[in-house]
């Protein structure tokens, strides 16, 4: 990586990392390819005198960085980065190479379309792990990896590296790990509709939790899997609860999970034979600013449900807001059983006054196929 900048008539007062730093941070909106000239400047700085001194600054480099990288969506560079950076981890402690490691991959969830590069940087990462015999980092990747997975619906290979990594993490006794490691299999056994095992990965969890401290946004993580797992035992009051919980602590985090959140305690509500409350929860305080397609749907098969119509529905669920339905197991799920009831609920009102029926009066009737 070579850098040539003109540091002008000064260049002998500005030659610290410090001022380097800070003309790259004033470039940083206004010019950004000049910024990171700056900041690559800095990295490729060694001074065996001041590694100490300079390794916070370098620190703060690296970040600025990313986040430059992040903004024009800049993968390629990225990598890069993770790659000229390796030097550096080897002057400065473990738990902040895992820092900084942990923020690079983290970041590039803020590029669209960016997963498999993500699984790519993880496995990547795991592989200098090994090398560089970086047991806990490896471990905290490898967790994050199998997340990766699972969003990508690479089930059976999320399964497998989460039953090492409980393995490895149950050894060493991190707690804090722990916790994110048995809610991610949680998570997994769900996607696979194993639900037994999902709670009981759960339950884990919180025996876990229960004995450290956690933070906010894992706890709003939790109850977020608590709230999908009543869901699935149709308790949809409790599952409510956990939603709304889930819900002021990403709100309160200003995490992008917050309109999820606000998604499942719609679905709850009508779930529990209430479209009526949906309107209200829509045009709350803190639910206003959280407007999308996703929220659009639910109101939609609220207002359906609420007037029994059975071709409304379909028409939301197939067609209108299919996408938002159907790529979100929780409620394509859910909205499958709502049809089941809704046809149910149509088909006694129609065949009440009736004796003997034609099916293919039926059908006429309620607006649906035959085959239906």
């Amino acid at each position: 990586m070579e850098v040539e900048l003109d540091l002008g008539p000064n260049s002998s007062e500005e030659l610290e990392l410090a001022s380097w730093y800070e003309r790259g941070k004033a470039l940083s909106d206004v010019n950004p390819n000049e910024a990171t000239k700056w900041f690559e400047k800095i990295l490729l700085e060694k001074d065996d005198k001041k590694v100490e001194e300079n390794a916070a600054i370098k620190e703060r480099a690296i970040y600025e960085l990313v986040e430059i990288y992040t903004k024009a969506k800049n993968i390629g560079a990225i990598k890069k980065l993770f790659i000229d950076v390796k030097p550096y981890f080897n002057t400065i402690s473990k738990a902040k190479t895992g820092k900084i490691v942990r923020s690079i991959i983290e970041k590039m969830s803020n590029i669209e379309n960016a997963l498999e590069a993500q699984i790519e940087l993880c496995r990547d990462c795991i592989e200098w792990c090994e090398q560089e015999n970086r047991n806990l980092l490896k471990q905290q990747i490898e967790t994050k990896l199998s997340e990766y997975y699972l969003e990508s619906k690479k089930y059976q290979l999320a399964l497998q590296l989460i039953g090492k990594v409980t393995k490895d993490v149950k050894k060493i006794d991190d707690k804090h790990l722990l916790v994110e490691v048995h809610l991610i299999e949680s998570r997994i056994q769900h996607a696979l509709r194993n639900i037994p095992k999902a709670k009981a990965a759960l339950t884990a969890c919180r025996a876990a939790a229960n004995s450290i401290y956690i933070g906010p946004l894992m706890q709003a993580q939790v109850d977020m899997q608590a709230g999908r797992l009543s869901n699935e035992e149709r308790d949809y009051k409790t599952s409510f609860s956990y939603f709304y919980e889930a819900f002021e602590g990403f709100d309160g985090l200003k995490d992008s999970r917050a309109p999820l959140a606000l998604k499942y305690m719609l679905l709850s509500k009508i779930m529990n034979g209430m479209p009526g409350d949906v309107t209200a929860l829509i045009t709350g305080k803190l639910a206003l600013k959280y407007t999308g397609r996703s929220i659009d749907a639910m109101k939609a098969v609220a207002d359906a449900y609420k007037q029994s119509s059975l071709q409304r529905f379909e028409e939301v669920v197939t067609r209108q807001y299919r996408p938002e339905i159907e790529e979100d197991i929780v409620v394509s799920s859910k909205l499958q059983e709502l049809s089941d009831k809704l046809l149910e609920q149509n088909l006694s009102r129609l065949l009440e006054p009736f004796d003997r029926v034609e099916i293919s009066h039926i059908a006429k009737l309620i607006d649906l196929p035959l085959e239906h």
